[in-house]
């Protein structure tokens, strides 16, 4: 049996480099060695608390120094990671904890009184991050080694958003993780052990988790966690901290490039990769203007581990496409309404698109049934759809169900975004479908005004005119102060939906 653990990406660099910076956040560092030390004495506790391999373990926390250490101790344990999202209320995290059997929630003081309600109602043990945990882990006698696991073993199961109802717990293995951070950090992209990394990302997300975290940490490079992000503090940590790797969604980036006109100084930065949703062409130009360094944008799901596609420098980079596959995964185009089989798509073809690979998921959590929805012949059906070029460059053209269909044309949103994004007087916009008695769909434009933007839908609604085609511009204009985001700062559009719906 072929034994593999993600504990091993730590412990690794424990042994090769027990001395380098591997954490800060704000005035703590921990070497490689402490880290490793102190998650060896926290799985002790773990199993002293009765935790075996194979149990499941909630984790909620965010950024803060807790979350690693308790992470890479449930891995050193043999149990599994259920990370909860923090946006979630307690009737959400009961969900969680039931769906996925944990047995013990550990918590971080920020998240505890939402945290206990939800693992009261269920009779689950709660342990706090910080004072409690350390004590217990104090007590412990540490483990001397990481529990054997089998690498098809489950590592972490990540609940989707449940944009399509209840959220569903993705397992994931430990050679879908460790895969997944290798192949990130030294094929897709050139990390470096002298790198240092901004963890702005949420953790108990699969971009911050495998991106940030493991494939940070994989290369042997530092980790420098930011709790809450804000630009300007981004900025200033960045620079001095001497970060020159930047991990970020599409609003993390119209955020640094709009802050950085204010910054008295800006950092270096070597490599910027982009995920978690479609980065409009203009943020991408706006940011690479200010900073001097490139976007790397990516694609990937829960369900891949996440990354599935990125621009890679060996392949070239191109702006608004996704660029290739991972090394040892195929992204290819799959006739979109065909069920039950794939049926590959030439190269330009509009379609459906189908991932295969080792950052394929084992399926979701006791859900035979949409497991076999998502898994046939092979290849993981992701609900996007896009378009894969001679070249092999793919580009997402929108979800499958986020597409409008106006009058029997379809209209991507995501077309139509890149477009009002360059009105001088919109910073963000949203574009989503609403009923209509007369068309099916009507195409609503939800607006975030410039600064010295104004309000006027009619003048958006006539440059839009002149911008797209007759079927594609927004007939509807509203104006909000922000766009809701989920844990995953992805924009929330079934959010917008319902509150639009009239």
């Amino acid at each position: 049996m072929a034994t593999l653990s993600v504990a091993a990406i730590l412990a690794e660099n424990a042994r090769r480099r027990p001395a380098k910076t591997a954490l800060v956040e704000g005035e703590r560092r921990l070497s490689f060695g402490d880290a490793w030390q102190a998650a060896l004495a926290q799985a002790g506790a773990l199993t002293g608390l009765g935790v075996r391999p194979g149990d499941r373990v909630a984790l909620m926390a965010p950024n803060t120094t807790e979350f690693p250490l308790a992470y890479y101790a449930v891995a050193a344990a043999g149990g599994v990671v259920v990370p909860v999202h923090l946006l979630l209320s307690p009737g959400e995290i009961e969900h969680v904890l039931k769906d996925s059997g944990a047995t013990l929630l550990l918590v971080h003081l920020a998240q505890a009184v939402a945290g206990r309600a939800a693992a009261d109602a269920l009779g689950v043990r709660v342990v706090t991050l910080g004072a409690e945990f350390d004590a217990l882990a104090a007590e412990a006698e540490p483990l001397t080694t990481y529990a054997t696991r089998a690498a098809d073993d489950p590592a972490v199961i990540l609940y989707t958003s449940g944009t399509t109802g209840v959220p569903k717990g993705a397992v994931l293995s430990h050679f879908n993780l460790v895969m997944n951070a290798t192949v990130c950090a030294f094929d897709a992209n050139d990390v470096r052990p002298d790198d240092i990394a901004l963890g702005a990302l949420p953790l108990f997300h699969a971009f911050g988790q495998t991106v940030s975290l493991n494939s940070t940490w994989r290369a042997g490079a530092t980790l420098v966690l930011l709790p809450r992000f804000d630009a300007a503090r981004a900025i200033e940590l960045m620079v001095k901290e001497n970060i020159n790797t930047f991990h970020g969604v599409p609003t993390m980036f119209v955020a640094l490039a709009a802050a950085a006109a204010d910054a008295d100084v800006l950092p270096e930065l070597r490599v910027c990769i982009s995920g978690g949703a479609s980065l409009p062409v203009v943020v991408l130009e706006r940011f690479e203007t200010a900073f001097g360094a490139r976007i790397y944008e990516g694609y990937g799901l829960s369900e891949t581990s996440p990354t599935a596609t990125v621009n890679q420098p060996d392949f070239g980079t191109r702006a608004g496409t996704i660029g290739h596959p991972l090394w040892g995964v195929d992204a290819e185009i799959a006739r979109a309404e065909v069920e039950g089989r794939i049926e590959l798509l030439p190269p330009g073809e509009l379609g459906e698109v189908v991932i295969r690979g080792h950052n394929v998921f084992s399926g979701y959590l006791g859900r035979p049934q949409a497991t076999a929805e998502a898994l046939v012949d092979g290849w993981f059906r992701t609900g996007d759809l896009g378009t894969k070029d001679e070249q092999g460059f793919l580009t997402i053209v929108d979800r499958k169900k986020d597409v409008i269909i106006r009058g029997g044309y379809n209209v991507y949103p995501r077309e139509v975004e890149e477009v009002l994004v360059r009105h001088p007087g919109i910073a963000q916009v949203a574009v989503i479908g609403l009923p209509d008695e007369l068309h099916g769909e009507e195409v609503c434009a939800i607006v975030v005004p410039a600064p010295d933007g104004d309000r006027d839908a009619t003048a958006v609604i006539e440059w839009s005119k002149e911008h797209l085609g007759r079927h594609k511009y927004p007939r509807r204009v509203e104006f909000a102060e922000e766009l809701p985001l989920g844990p995953s700062m992805k924009v929330l559009k079934r959010e917008l939906r319902t509150r639009y719906a009239r």
